[in-house]
């Protein structure tokens, strides 16, 4: 596929936007050590080795190999003026054929939520998933009392779809998550969150 033979890299006004290298375990682990508590309540369990240099590792090889075989596109967030690491977005199980779609997923650190970075980034890689890799339709979800998942969605105009009932483990637990899309030619409007 073209994206293995060229690097990705998508940039915003403040960040860039790469796959994880081997070279970024530090920040990595450094980051989500110190955010934890902040992630814990709305991701999947970590497992124990979760913050290993071996589980990172292949972390990376399997970023490699989604983005070689067009399954996902696993990017970490840099800001731009210190190369600092923030965050992470993943637009994964890309899906061809009729349905042309893929699932928004993303993490930021503590002490870099609230501040737009997110915001960025999503809008970067919604644009690169439609212009670029020629999807119809992204999806998301939260929890359904993530109030700054749900804003950041709806900011940048993902539209509430509805509720799937437990829809993903969280930290342990079968969680019913409220459901959004963004589609390429949306003419739907404003829509109420439910």
């Amino acid at each position: 596929m073209l994206l293995a033979k060229r690097k990705l890299k998508l940039e915003t006004e403040r960040l860039s936007l790469r796959p994880p290298t081997h070279s970024d375990f530090r920040d990595w682990a450094a980051l989500r050590r110190q955010s934890m508590d902040y992630l814990v309540p709305w991701e999947p369990s970590w497992s124990p080795d979760h913050l290993s240099r071996k589980a990172f590792t292949n972390r990376v090889y399997w970023a490699q190999r989604s983005i070689a075989g067009g399954s996902a596109v696993p990017l970490f967030l840099f800001r731009r003026k210190d190369e600092t690491l923030l965050g992470a977005i993943t637009l994964d199980n890309i899906r061809r054929g009729p349905a042309q779609a893929g699932t928004l997923g993303y993490w930021t650190g503590a002490h870099f939520a609230r501040k737009g970075y997110m915001r960025e980034a999503a809008a970067a890689i919604t644009h690169y998933a439609f212009t670029r890799l020629d999807l119809s339709r992204i999806e998301a979800a939260c929890l359904p009392e993530n109030a700054a998942s749900r804003g950041l969605l709806e900011s940048c105009g993902f539209k509430y779809e509805g509720v799937a009932q437990s829809y993903l483990q969280i930290n342990g637990r079968w969680r019913t998550h409220v459901l959004y899309a963004s589609l390429r030619s949306d003419r739907r409007g404003k829509s109420e969150a439910g």
